[in-house]
């Protein structure tokens, strides 16, 4: 059973089985050009590759920023984050998390999802608050700039 949240509850993540997952959590602005529909084709297209892949997650998108928590096996996470640093439909990419680690996942039946806005910029304030890298504070303030001089635009 899942919270509203789409997590697992933590009684049935005790008795689950372990595997080892490496996740990876980023923010990034979206190119010129990258609106609703291309974002909805970005996640149709992932989550036709994930399933066969074994990665999980969500993306939310909304004032021109991305946010997105992927997780899965280790070397095909290493392969979508190389493929995300290429990917022209955004820069500034800047990692907020990421580790490797035995656990259950946190998104088990979330190829990738859509989700709401309304909580992004308090986690783009927090990783500025928390961040030590020079290059990855200066795309972070971009990133805010940006995220507090446009509409939300809410996909779900």
């Amino acid at each position: 059973m899942f919270d509203e949240y789409g997590l697992q509850r933590v009684s049935e993540l005790d008795d689950a089985p372990q595997h080892t997952l490496r996740h990876f959590v980023y923010c990034s602005r979206a190119a010129d050009g990258v609106d609703d529909a291309e974002v909805g084709r970005i996640v149709e297209s992932a989550q036709r590759s994930n399933r066969a892949r074994g990665i999980t997650g969500v993306l939310v998108f909304g004032g021109g920023v991305f946010f997105q928590w992927i997780e899965g096996p280790p070397a095909q996470i290493q392969s979508l984050i190389a493929s995300l640093h290429s990917d022209p439909r955004h820069y500034d990419i800047v990692s907020l998390s990421q580790s490797e680690e035995k656990r259950e996942r946190l998104y088990p039946n979330w190829e990738m999802e859509r989700v709401g806005v309304e909580d992004i910029r308090m986690v783009l304030q927090d990783a500025l608050e928390s961040v030590e890298d020079e290059n990855s504070a200066a795309a972070l303030k971009r990133i805010l700039t940006h995220f507090d001089s446009a509409p939300l635009l809410s996909l779900g």
